[in-house]
């Protein structure tokens, strides 16, 4: 099957929202639609779905460039698609992007214990940087 990557519309909020819900990626403590509204005013240009023959979206990802380091969140393939080489696609792509910007490296983070996922990303040549990931919600969801 042929897929066309390209940038996110407001039209495909529903669609990304179902597809990160279908893969997990969904935390009560992160309200994906708020998520959404603030890429769109954030390198919207780095917010990218991958549409099937039929114009549905069946992968969807946001990376970000702050001058430092590059970041991939929320990147999703539809689970019946994964193992495709569609997320290889899309990283990929990600990875393009950001390297026009000027950016020399990309971080991601993986929750623990996927290790699924973390053997994606390990055949895409990404490894553990031997860092402690910490957060603090500055703006609740909830």
């Amino acid at each position: 099957m042929e897929y066309r990557i390209r940038p996110f519309r407001a039209d495909d909020t529903d669609a990304v929202v179902a597809l990160w819900k279908s893969c997990g990626l969904v935390r009560p403590w992160n309200d994906p639609r708020r998520d959404i509204a603030r890429k769109a005013t954030v390198q919207p240009e780095l917010f990218l779905v991958a549409e099937g023959g039929t114009g549905g979206v069946v992968a969807a990802g946001m990376a970000g460039f702050d001058g430092h380091r590059g970041w991939v969140n929320y990147l999703a393939v539809q689970p019946d698609l994964q193992g495709s080489g569609l997320g290889r696609t899309l990283m990929a792509e990600f990875e393009r992007l950001l390297t026009d910007l000027g950016c020399p490296k990309v971080n991601l983070q993986i929750r623990a214990g996927n290790e699924r996922v973390l053997g994606f990303y390990e055949s895409l040549g990404y490894s553990d940087d031997r860092t402690v990931s910490l957060g603090k919600r500055l703006i609740p969801d909830v």
